[in-house]
């Protein structure tokens, strides 16, 4: 059996269970978790040790091409997740290193999320339970979801998991994709529509579409003019779709009514004017923050990486080297 050397920086990989541990393992992988302490940076360790490594299953840290330059032996990249914006795919193809995701991994996990976040911020629930810590009871008045408007934006697994969710409420459901959703037409009546005709009609809008340039910024002080007084805006899927300085002006001139983000530009810790708002959640890209999401995530990317290693085809990679 041949050996291979494998990084991991994915902080919570193999928490749920040791299905992957042991998958990789019995495939002859020496593992070494690396993780931050107050002496060294994740970085600075992934930078010491890239050079030895054959595989890496990586977290959301960035892959350009100085860190990438200095991998000697490296062939594969696995994504814990299933972004991948943070590596830079053309040099890892131009080096010959496979990338990788774990694409339904953690889809459950996250559309309960924006389900959480809807309801959160339609009721203003974090608010309330501050100001009962503060001793203070203080009922803001919010908005049902029942009977209301769902616009969801991208219904691959995770959109199409919140419409599902939110059948449940007896919402009219508009989407926007460029790929229509047989199932959610037929089993739960959405409706395709252009993207001005769901941010003008929905009660609630849940993000669920990569960031690209054409997302970059799509919600802006132009959309949130045309959204509901009384919308809230969910995203769960990256920083950077929504114009951060457009929305905070949007909610406190009471454009929107509130918005709840498990991403943002800046990311974790967040230190930003939307942390100041009462009528903006933010949450520190939990999403995938299960038991379940952490044990389906971490076999997958197991499996991905150890299938490019041994020298068989991925059905989940993002590129495919020139031998």
């Amino acid at each position: 059996m041949q050996n291979f050397l494998v990084l991991v920086t994915a902080r919570s990989f193999g928490n749920a269970d040791n299905k992957a541990w042991e998958l990789l393992s019995s495939h002859g992988c020496e593992v070494r978790h690396l993780k931050a302490t107050a002496e060294e940076s994740l970085e600075v360790q992934l930078e010491q040790q890239i050079a030895d490594a054959d595989g890496i299953i990586a977290g959301l840290e960035t892959y350009d091409r100085t860190l990438l330059n200095k991998a000697k032996k490296l062939k594969v990249i696995s994504r814990y997740g299933v972004g991948y914006d943070a590596i830079d795919l053309a040099y890892a193809q131009e080096r010959n290193i496979v990338v990788t995701i774990t694409p339904g991994a953690n889809s459950d996990s996250v559309s309960d999320l924006a389900v959480a976040l809807m309801l959160s911020a339609a009721r203003h629930v974090p608010y309330m339970h501050q100001q009962m810590q503060n001793g203070e009871s203080q009922r803001p008045t919010g908005v049902e979801m029942w009977h209301k408007t769902l616009g969801v934006l991208g219904t691959g697994r995770i959109g199409a998991g919140v419409v599902r969710r939110c059948s449940g409420f007896e919402m009219d459901v508009l989407c926007y994709d460029m790929y229509e959703n047989e199932e959610l037409k037929a089993q739960y009546g959405a409706r395709y529509v252009d993207f001005d005709t769901l941010v003008r009609s929905s009660d609630f809008i849940s993000i669920h579409t990569p960031l690209s340039p054409e997302t970059s910024n799509l919600f802006n002080a132009e959309v949130f003019a045309k959204m509901k007084k009384r919308a809230v805006l969910v995203n769960t899927a990256r920083g950077g779709i929504i114009n951060e300085d457009d929305l905070v002006l949007a909610l406190r001139e009471g454009q929107i009514g509130a918005a709840a983000l498990d991403v943002t530009v800046m990311g974790t810790p967040y230190q930003g004017p939307l942390a100041e708002l009462s009528n903006c959640i933010l949450t520190p890209h939990a999403g995938a923050a299960t038991y379940e999401a952490s044990s389906n995530m971490s076999l997958m990317a197991s499996q991905n990486l150890v299938q490019v290693l041994e020298g068989h085809l991925c059905a989940h990679e993002v590129n495919r080297p020139t031998p």
